[in-house]
């Protein structure tokens, strides 16, 4: 099994909203598909930010 697949068919839909979201929040404009054009800064905000967004969650859970 490839280290990329997806385990879980039906969470991509959803992972690709929460990026969008994510990349919206941080003012980083995504299309649908490839989006290679983005510079490595832009990429890493929009990865940064899902992962705050993703620990705030897990924290909000603790609670």
């Amino acid at each position: 099994m490839s280290k990329n697949s997806i385990v879980v068919p039906e969470a991509k839909e959803a992972l690709e909203r929460f990026k969008m979201e994510a990349a919206s929040e941080v003012g980083v404009n995504l299309k649908q598909g490839y989006n290679g054009d983005l510079t490595s800064r832009q990429a890493g905000s929009v990865g940064g930010q899902m992962v705050k967004k993703m620990i705030e969650s897990y924290e909000k859970g603790l609670k």
